[in-house]
């Protein structure tokens, strides 16, 4: 009976972290309560304020003002891993929403484009920012454009918590999205770690399929330290995070223009493009496929992990217009 009301208190404290996962605002036990209606749960106030004390403690939330609480970063952290068996393809899903999503214009330079957040202690921001630095002027990384935030406020999806800086970063689904507008079909395949070889892509050396996970692959690598990107930057040689797509044959061409235009607009990092029915980075494509190659876009944050600097990331965590992107060197 004991284990029976455990599993229920645990399921509750799940429903109610979903709750304020897909809330941009604090919430307060009368609209969780609410929410959690179609979830199957019928809870009083008494019963919320209960359940959100014990994510209190676990530092799954975070109490704002009266009543209000927002998930953390622990919490969506709990709430991914705990729904893993559900979501085997939710990254994929993940991916292609935010690529219908973007509307981003290469020639006019604006429109949305996805984002990945990273969330640095303020007392170490500064001396992350520095270790990225080299990330940036290198040119593995997607584009230069970033944006930043302080606790309270906003990028993308998440809200910055308490005693962090956040800094966005452009996801590689731009490029999805983009070739998704000029009627190009994309396969998104697996995010790995790509070797570098005297400055060129070599292999892949660790793959995760897209189709089989819950969580982002590169977040998964970061984590596991399976990068060396600032031993890439300075030998061009080193394992970094890179992506692998298909597009059709007959889209080649136009995928080549397309990339050339993302490339005068700022989005720009490294990527291959491979040919007709041939092997890229030893990946076998299709006789009437292309192998595309592209950088992950949290190649940077993975230098300052490398540098032995804690940081939270939320890979694929939203939408941000370009304009309001700045370069990285002037930060």
């Amino acid at each position: 009976m004991v284990q029976n009301s455990s599993a229920d208190t645990e399921r509750k404290i799940l429903a109610i972290l979903q709750v304020l996962s897909e809330s941009a605002e604090s919430l307060g036990s009368i609209t969780i309560a609410r929410k959690l209606v179609p979830l199957g749960y019928s809870l009083s106030e008494r019963a919320i304020r209960y359940h959100l004390r014990i994510a209190d403690e676990r530092g799954y939330t975070q109490p704002l003002g009266r009543d209000g609480r927002m998930i953390t970063a622990k919490g969506r952290e709990e709430l991914r891993l705990a729904m893993a068996p559900e979501k085997l393809s939710f990254i994929l899903e993940k991916l292609e929403t935010l690529a219908f999503r973007t509307t981003f214009n290469p020639k006019k330079q604006s429109g949305l484009v996805p984002i990945n957040v990273s969330l640095f202690d303020k007392n170490i921001y500064q001396k992350a920012i520095s270790v990225m630095q080299k990330a940036f002027r290198s040119k593995i990384r997607i584009s230069e454009f970033v944006a930043t935030a302080q606790e309270g406020e906003k990028l993308g999806d998440i809200i910055i918590p308490a005693g962090k800086i956040g800094l966005a970063t452009i996801c590689s689904v731009v490029i999805n999205g983009v070739l998704l507008k000029g009627g190009i079909p994309i396969n998104s395949k697996f995010g790995g770690v790509l070797e570098i070889r005297n400055g060129e892509p070599r292999r892949f050396v660790a793959i995760i399929n897209y189709g089989g996970t819950s969580l982002d692959p590169s977040e998964q690598y970061i984590r596991a330290r399976m990068t060396s990107v600032l031993e890439t930057i300075s030998s061009g040689n080193g394992r970094i995070l890179a992506n692998f797509r298909e597009i059709p044959s007959l889209s080649k061409e136009l995928v080549a223009e397309l990339l050339a235009q993302l490339s005068y607009a700022g989005i720009d990092g490294m990527n291959s493009l491979g040919e007709i029915g041939e092997t890229i980075c030893q990946i076998p494509v299709g006789n009437s496929r292309v192998g595309l190659v592209l950088l992950g876009g949290l190649n940077p944050v993975a230098t300052v992990v490398e540098s032995g600097i804690e940081v939270e990331n939320i890979a694929e965590s939203g939408m941000m217009e370009f304009k309001q992107l700045v370069r990285f060197r002037d930060l």
